[in-house]
């Protein structure tokens, strides 16, 4: 049988994953450098965290496709570059969950009933901001005007 090399199949040699390690002798043009990695506290700092307060149950689509059904204590809305997540301890394993906001497929919020099927990622930010704003009222009371 022969060898037939297919044009559209490109070889694969060592030099091609590690140019760094074969020497520049051999007349290769040297590899394109690396786009340049953010500094790290700017990557940190691309993320923005709202509190958030309160037990959800929650049907979820993992990245399998599998939908499950967690009850999840809610402490924080995590957003991100290209991301959302919803985060709290998951109540059946006792561990953080890091839910993504787009993958969630049904909100319920026992307590007071409601039920959310459209539009999550919009309650849940419109719930954080309205929970920071009384945590505002809270902390900082007006001081009652003096009268002159």
């Amino acid at each position: 049988m022969e060898n037939k090399v297919k044009s559209h199949i490109k070889s694969m040699e060592y030099r091609d994953f590690h140019p760094e390690r074969t020497s520049r002798v051999r007349g290769r043009r040297p590899a394109s450098p690396a786009p340049a990695a953010p500094p790290v506290g700017e990557a940190r700092d691309a993320w923005r965290t709202l509190p958030l307060e309160g037990t959800f149950e929650v049907v979820y689509e993992d990245a399998r496709g599998a939908w499950t059904t967690r009850t999840l204590d809610a402490r924080e809305l995590k957003l991100g570059p290209g991301r959302t997540l919803l985060g709290g301890t998951d109540r059946a394993h006792g561990l953080y969950r890091g839910l993504r906001a787009d993958r969630i497929r049904r909100l319920t919020e026992p307590a007071s009933g409601t039920r959310i099927e459209t539009g999550i990622l919009d309650w849940l930010l419109a719930r954080a901001q309205a929970q920071r704003q009384a945590q505002r009222k809270v902390r900082s009371p007006r001081s009652p005007r003096r009268t002159a």
